[in-house]
């Protein structure tokens, strides 16, 4: 295997060749000595020296390339590690007692009759990592502000639950209800990070992978847009982020890395668990994750901090003179360090310090037990605290500390680095023995022999437990912790929402552009206005949002230190330090990391934030639906603006920009309150409830989806006896059937609510049909209605029954019920089993395409004509009108002719 140096070059392809030689004879001369070094020391030598004068060149700021690895040792030598301030002894023993909880909590929930799982490998390996980091670094929310922001690794969970039943925080019967959270409610606990299941204990979920590094980038960029703003003083909370080397595969880990670094985010730390394996086996079998991981972060602009081996290896590098060792460790791949992490020491003295005489000399004195106990970095506490204080030292970038630790660490030569260490729960009566001596706990065989195995605690007055006590207490307090300190907001009055409420008179406007005015116009409020937070991925202008680039600004650290090439326009692209709006590139799931950091700030930080997230309504729950479910986790609230909704009307884009089916996705997230809105003053109505719901008093832990149309439409004024109600349950009528003899109705959703108004007209003119039209505001929130009636009704038979909200608004309503929305079927279809007689729906199946908004909805029979027939089709079917008018209907309107459909409004304008 080629050495680092060779699979790493520092430039690829040499230098470049406009670049002259004005010196030929001084080129030659350092030439020639490297050439003489090479010759008479050897290679190893010649880097050594090429090293020296790099780290030489960026002492005096000679601007040379980086090198995208380094060697594959400490990146902290020896003699700079700081002193350790610890009682390593006493820490020793508070982890022993952690690791055989955390082991014996999954293996008793393994026990016959519950065989719920768990995950102990993970923690075995990065115990450690996680201790050093309780006892000295990760702050507490004692002290009145938000404290650091600690991401713990998802199956690393059982570890952190074994810590805080040693500190009196949990006891052994939340222990020993581990994932079993109803059943044994209220000490049930979640198997991985979970607020929503945990709220006072957990902070953020992590569990689905790839989602807690963009979490952590994003709430480290939050921490300092809360404190350029002047909302939180965030200036000493840090962001840790406990991650897996397998983690980083996926895109979600390393594809935000830059902006860490370009915003300069060094209140953020990576801490990467390396122990060289995935869920199934080696994470880079033939290669070496580290080096290839620090490569990328390098190369994003972080800095990269190695922890690979520890204190035992010192002697051994100490003597390394000509660098035989270094090269073996940077040419052993990852695939063999596993197999010497589960072999003897005698095979390790054999093929790893076998292949040379120098090597063999090396360890000539060292038994095979002391070779065996070579150890890896992530087990040392002092190497792990020296890059902790490293990495909190350094400024101006963000750190990743890469740590190489061996999967399943303490549990013995069966768990030990094996490829199957992830997926095995239950220890055996000798795996626990082993376990217990390695562990020096006094625990006698009789307690391992018979029923469960024991948990552990040293006694509450015990000098270790007092000894956590006391460094929590000084740190400021227990982590994780969840507290909500923010205080409801008050919110503004009637005067925020008249304009919208009052519509657009003769100005056609889209409900996209009403939303956005009613925004601004909340944004003046003097209570409120400075926390909201608009968001979008590089699409402000598209949704009619350059209007607040004057007076928001768009948040940038740096400002703007060029000049902005539309500056002597009005709306023109304004950076600030200070900026309000988020502008996050085209990044949705960057975005949506924004939008749950800012939408969990009242409980990070005790402040509310008001994020507003607008992007295309295709890109949201279809691209970042994960996110989506991670916010709900989190308890996070704000507003989600899906814009340029619809199956047909965002017209020219094509199938992937088509959505008719967002608010099927979003039905399925319990966290979300989803609403298609026709008009602006509905849109008024459904925000002012947004803010009580989650700002006011008796805040609720949801947050709002809300689709908005970029086709100009007039707005109505909002109507005397407006059914606000209706509008916030989801179903309200706009229009009574004045002309016809013969009922319908005709239920309707946001873009389509117009249309529904034209057949209305139609059949009344043309076929003597009477109908009503309603608008459903929210297919979702009738249905998630209906479903809460019926499981009431289901447990309590001996009461009165209840009624869905949809089928009283519907009694007496006289069918048939024909639905349309811009949606597919399945929209509307939700709620089809309690409309109160027979129904019908039309929608936007299949995928969507370029072609005009006219003939879109004639292609997928949603358009005025289109209704028309449906209701006809309906009453046909009923008896009320003869089946020979259906085809009269087909007929007259040309409903088979795709291009005879009158092409509608044009244009794609928010």
């Amino acid at each position: 295997m080629a050495s680092g140096s060779d699979r790493n070059p520092i430039i690829i392809g040499g230098l470049p060749s406009q670049v002259p030689d004005f010196d030929p004879e001084e080129t030659q001369e350092w030439l020639d000595s490297l050439d003489a070094a090479v010759d008479e020391r050897g290679r190893e030598r010649a880097r050594y020296l090429m090293l020296r004068l790099i780290e030489r060149a960026r002492e005096k700021r000679v601007a040379v390339p980086e090198m995208r690895s380094t060697d594959y040792v400490n990146t902290i030598a020896t003699k700079d590690e700081p002193y350790f301030p610890g009682n390593e002894e006493v820490e020793r023993k508070v982890l022993n007692a952690t690791r055989w909880n955390a082991a014996v909590m999954v293996s008793r929930a393994q026990r016959p009759g519950i065989g719920v799982g768990g995950h102990i490998a993970t923690f075995g390996s990065s115990a450690s990592l996680y201790d050093v980091g309780f006892n000295h670094f990760f702050r507490g929310k004692d002290g009145g502000d938000g404290g650091d922001q600690v991401y713990f690794q998802g199956h690393a969970s059982p570890g952190i639950y074994a810590r805080a039943y040693l500190l009196d925080r949990l006891t052994e019967q939340h222990l020993d209800a581990f994932r079993q959270e109803k059943s044994k409610a209220p000490y049930g606990l979640s198997s991985y990070p979970h607020p929503r299941m945990m709220p006072d204990f957990w902070e953020f979920p992590t569990v689905s992978m790839g989602l807690g590094p963009i979490g952590a980038i994003y709430q480290a960029r939050m921490n300092r847009y809360l404190h350029a703003r002047g909302i939180a003083d965030t200036s000493k909370s840090q962001v840790y982020a406990f991650l897996g080397d397998g983690e980083m595969d996926e895109p979600e880990s390393l594809g935000q890395l830059t902006l860490a670094a370009r915003e300069g985010l060094d209140n953020l730390t990576f801490v990467v668990n390396c122990n060289l394996q995935r869920l199934d086996g080696p994470v880079r079998g033939n290669g070496k994750i580290m080096q290839e991981l620090e490569s990328q972060f390098r190369g994003a602009g972080w800095n990269v901090i190695k922890l690979v081996w520890d204190r035992s290896w010192d002697p051994l590098l100490a003597q390394d003179r000509d660098g035989v060792l270094v090269n073996k460790l940077n040419t052993t791949p990852d695939g063999q360090f596993q197999t010497y992490a589960t072999e003897t020491g005698a095979y390790i003295r054999d093929h790893f310090f076998g292949s040379d005489q120098r090597l063999r000399d090396m360890v000539a004195g060292m038994s095979d037990d002391q070779i065996l106990h070579l150890g890896r970095g992530g087990h040392d506490h002092r190497k792990i605290y020296a890059a902790y204080q490293a990495a909190k030292e350094h400024r101006g970038q963000p750190t990743v500390i890469l740590a190489q630790t061996i999967k399943g660490w303490m549990l013995g030569p069966n768990f030990e680095g094996r490829n199957a260490t992830h997926q095995m729960k239950k220890l055996t009566v000798e795996d626990l023995k082993r376990f217990r001596d390695r562990l020096h706990l006094p625990i006698p065989d009789k307690e391992l022999e018979s029923g469960l195995p024991p948990y552990y605690h040293p006694g509450r007055d015990s000098e270790e437990i007092q000894y956590m006590h006391d460094r929590r207490r000084e740190l400021g307090g227990y982590v994780p912790t969840r507290v909500v300190r923010a205080k409801p907001l008050t919110l503004p009055g009637d005067k925020a929402y008249a304009a919208v409420r009052k519509g657009s008179g003769q100005q056609q406007v889209a409900t996209t552009m009403a939303f956005v005015r009613l925004l601004k116009d909340l944004m003046r409020d003097k209570e409120i206005g400075k926390r909201f937070v608009p968001i979008a991925p590089d699409e402000y202008r598209t949704f009619g949002m350059d209007s607040l680039f004057p007076s928001a600004k768009i948040y940038n650290p740096l400002g703007q230190t060029y000049e902005s090439v539309d500056r002597d326009l009005l709306l023109s692209y304004k950076e600030s330090p200070t900026g309000q709006m988020l502008h996050d590139g085209i990044s949705e799931a960057g975005c949506t990391a924004s939008l749950i950091a800012a939408g969990s700030s009242y409980a990070t930080h005790g402040e509310h934030l008001i994020p507003i997230y607008v992007f295309y309504s295709m890109f949201g729950f279809q691209r970042t639906g994960d996110q989506f479910w991670q916010m709900g986790d989190q308890l996070a609230r704000g507003f989600v603006l899906g814009a340029t909704a619809g199956r047909t009307t965002l017209t020219g884009e094509g199938t992937q920009h088509a959505d008719g089916h967002s608010h099927l996705l979003a039905s399925t997230n319990p966290a979300c309150v989803a609403y298609d809105p026709a008009y602006g003053y509905e849109i008024a109505h459904i925000v002012r409830d947004g803010l009580r719901r989650m700002y006011g008093e008796n805040a609720e832990d949801v947050f709002y989806y809300m689709t908005v149309y970029n086709e100009p439409i007039n707005q109505p004024a909002e109507p005397a006896d407006v059914d606000v109600e209706g509008i916030l349950k989801g179903l309200h009528r706009v229009s009574v059937g004045s002309a016809g003899t013969i009922p319908a109705q005709i239920l309707a959703s946001g873009v389509a609510v117009p249309w529904a108004l034209e057949a209305q007209g139609i059949l009344a003119e043309e076929w003597g049909v009477k109908a009503d039209v309603w608008s459903a505001t929210s297919w979702n929130e009738l249905r998630r209605d209906a479903v809460e009636v019926e499981e009431h009704n289901l447990l309590r038979p001996e009461e009165e029954q209840r009624v869905p909200y949809v089928t009283t608004k519907l009694q007496g309503a006289e069918g048939p019920f024909l639905a349309v929305s811009d949606w597919m079927r399945s929209v509307p279809d939700q709620i089809a089993r309690w409309v109160p007689g027979t129904y019908q729906s039309l929608g936007g199946d299949g995928f969507g395409f370029a072609d005009t908004r006219g003939a879109a909805r004639r292609f997928f029979h949603i358009d005025a004509q289109s209704i028309v027939l449906g209701v006809l089709t309906e009453l046909a079917k009923e008896g009320k009108i003869d089946r020979s008018v259906l085809k009269q209907a087909i007929d007259r309107y040309q409903l088979l002719d795709v291009s005879a459909a009158d092409p509608g409004a044009a244009g794609g304008d928010a």
